[in-house]
């Protein structure tokens, strides 16, 4: 089985955002990076379908040159290869635009299982495997919490809101984004950092004006502002008991 692994370069969560003088993304050159979370359980399932079924996992990210340390990470941990589609421009893109890279660089690998983290921690939108299965011409699957490959066909469990779950029937190939927590991590061991210096990372370059075709654009960033307000709820105890919980639970919504 050949599995693709798309990974991102994400600001470390411990690291405070500083915004740019236009505040329309962070300051990159404060910040410290890793691998996008969701992202490393998509490659932990892709090596064990690999130990499992036999095959040859590729990562393929797409972002400035600094991407190059996840993907040795990612090397470390047991992948076989990598293709780095290599821009500058591509550090902040949209899901449509970092879809339609990594597209064109996998469109000849012709690849059984293309797998994604649901979403990144910086940006959150859940979209770029969605766009990705649309431009490979894939069928695809979302919040999958277990893999179950069969010769040319996949069964994969689906999270659903309220504690559901489902279960879904696939040909191969085909794009599945995974949601965190489905397994247990490994990490690289010495041995494995030691030999991903030696395994091949492929960069292709950017499609040309491929920024310009962004569908989505950052107008403003700005931190949480932080503020106090008291709200006094006159009446009967009984009444005001009554008002509090639905203000709780309609405005504040945390019952």
């Amino acid at each position: 089985m050949k599995i693709a692994v798309c990974i991102k370069q994400v600001p470390t969560r411990e690291w405070q955002p500083r915004l740019n003088d236009a505040k329309t993304w962070i300051r990159e050159q404060d910040a410290s990076y890793e691998m996008n979370e969701p992202d490393a359980y998509a490659l932990e399932e892709a090596l064990r379908l690999k130990e499992k079924h036999g095959g040859e996992v590729v990562v393929c990210s797409a972002g400035p040159a600094r991407v190059a340390q996840v993907i040795r990470e990612a090397l470390a941990r047991g992948a076989d290869r990598a293709i780095h589609v290599e821009d500058d421009a591509l550090t902040s893109a949209d899901a449509f635009v970092i879809a339609n890279a990594l597209a064109a660089a996998m469109k000849d690998e012709q690849f059984d299982l293309v797998l994604t983290g649901l979403q990144s921690d910086d940006q959150g939108f859940a979209q770029t495997g969605v766009i990705l299965a649309e431009r490979l011409g894939l069928p695809h699957a979302t919040i999958i919490m277990e893999v179950q490959a069969d010769g040319g066909t996949l069964r994969v469990k689906r999270e659903l809101e309220g504690g559901w779950f489902q279960w879904v029937a696939m040909p191969l190939p085909a794009v599945l984004t995974i949601q965190s927590g489905i397994n247990q991590l490994r990490y690289a061991t010495l041995k494995g950092i030691m030999a991903a210096k030696k395994k091949e990372i492929r960069k292709v370059p950017a499609l040309p004006g491929g920024a310009s075709a962004a569908r989505q654009k950052i107008v403003s960033l700005y931190v949480p502002e932080k503020g106090k307000k008291t709200l006094m709820i006159a009446g009967s105890a009984s009444d005001a008991a009554k008002e509090l919980v639905r203000r709780l639970r309609e405005d504040a919504r945390v019952i």
